[in-house]
């Protein structure tokens, strides 16, 4: 996976941002929150091209386990979806889970900093934010691998 200039950005400013007043804070604020949203944005943007590649089995596979986490119903998937499909796709949909977790709870974390002035708690939340982006491409690299592992399968 090649590196994103977006993330990169986001990443250093977070560091930065780790030693910031809350004066600092107060003013910089947007500027965190824009380069956060444009990090995430990318790395959906990522996710979505490289899944966006992926065969028809993978696919039917990956859309079956978003349904039943969902609990709706969804047409089950063509014969040709194998045991070792199912297992790879999980994989890759268990670590897409793992970090929209981390990032519901960098949000949240900025949120409480925000609302409560606290430089402390923001630290935290720009530390959540870089181990939420890492997690995402932890889980595009592994969607990336499914495609030719699964070569021969599809």
């Amino acid at each position: 996976m090649r590196k994103l200039p977006e993330v990169e950005e986001a990443k250093t400013l977070m560091t930065e941002a780790m030693d910031w007043s809350v004066f600092t804070w107060l003013f910089n604020k947007g500027r965190v929150r824009e380069a956060a949203d444009r990090a995430n944005a990318a790395l959906d943007k990522l996710n979505r091209a490289v899944k966006a590649r992926w065969s028809g089995d993978l696919k039917a596979a990956y859309r079956e386990l978003t349904a039943r986490a969902g609990k709706r119903n969804v047409e089950p998937p063509p014969d040709t979806v194998t045991a070792e499909i199912r297992l790879v796709v999980k994989k890759v949909k268990e670590a897409d889970d793992a970090a929209r977790r981390a990032r519901s709870d960098a949000e949240d974390t900025f949120d409480d900093a925000e609302r409560q002035l606290n430089t402390g708690l923001a630290r935290e939340g720009c530390r959540k934010a870089i181990r939420q982006w890492e997690l995402d491409e932890k889980a595009i690299r592994q969607a990336e691998a499914v495609s030719g592992s699964t070569k021969s399968a599809s």
